[in-house]
Order: structure tokens, then sequence, then C-alpha cells
């Protein structure tokens, strides 16, 4: 018989889930061919206490964590990692803060090590006759 392979669980009530998560256990333990004891002891808790979350009996999370270690299944818990997302708004805005294109830096040496700063003025002169003026101030 195939089993219902798609469980609801927004639909279950808490006790259906903690029943479900019992028999889980139950089966991981079998597959793995561990006894209740075995597993019990390698989790740090009674016999008892393992029957009766197998049995469908309430469970504290941080028994449930030993138990998956026990059982070499902590990383069921991997669906619990935050995955930091960004929005299509904050995406937007930096990708209109990158360089769109390459500027050429300005020359703060001369060929005998001066530093200078360029100025260029433009002025324009009669019949729209564009001249350009080139002022140097050095600085020591």
């Amino acid at each position: 018989m195939i089993e219902k392979t798609n469980t609801d669980w927004v639909a279950m009530s808490d006790k259906a889930i903690i029943g479900a998560i019992g028999a889980y256990i139950r089966h991981q333990r079998l597959e793995q061919n561990k006894t209740q004891a075995q597993v019990a002891e390698d989790a740090g808790i009674n016999r008892w206490t393992l029957s009766q979350i197998e049995n469908g009996g309430s469970i504290t999370l941080a028994t449930l964590i030993q138990i998956l270690r026990a059982l070499d299944l902590i990383h069921l818990l991997s669906i619990f990692t935050i995955e930091e997302t960004i929005s299509p708004i904050e995406y937007a805005k930096l990708k209109e803060k990158e360089k769109k294109r390459a500027r050429p830096k300005p020359k703060t040496n001369d060929s005998n090590g001066i530093n200078k700063i360029c100025f260029f003025l433009v002025s324009s002169i009669s019949d729209n006759i564009l001249s350009c003026i080139s002022i140097r101030a050095f600085i020591p």
C-alpha cells in the first residue's frame, strides 16, 4: 500500500503533529536498526521518555534536538536557516549607484614631481569661437 507522502501540516492539530514527529523518530530509529535504549543513551535521555515520544507524548525542543543528534538527523533543522534577501526596490537602488563607466583620474604630479592642479577656463570670443586657457597652480 502506498502511503500519503504529502502531509497537510496546517490542517493537523498540535497533538497530531507531535504524534507524526514521534512516528518519524520511531521510523528513523528502526531504519538505523537501533534500539530505544541505544538512542536514548546517545541522546542523554531516559528510554521511557523516548518511548513516550514515539507514542505521541509531548516533547521539548531541547529533547528533539538531542534525539536528532543521536539519529544523525540534525541536518533536518537546516530548514530554519534565515537567508537574507533584498527587495526589488533596494536592488534597483543598488544598481543605480553602480559605476556605469570608467573615468580617468586627474594627474597630480608633473614630470618634475611637483604637485599641480589644472584648471581650464573656457571663454567665448566673438563669432562663437572658443579658446581654452590653461592655468596651473603649483602646490608644494
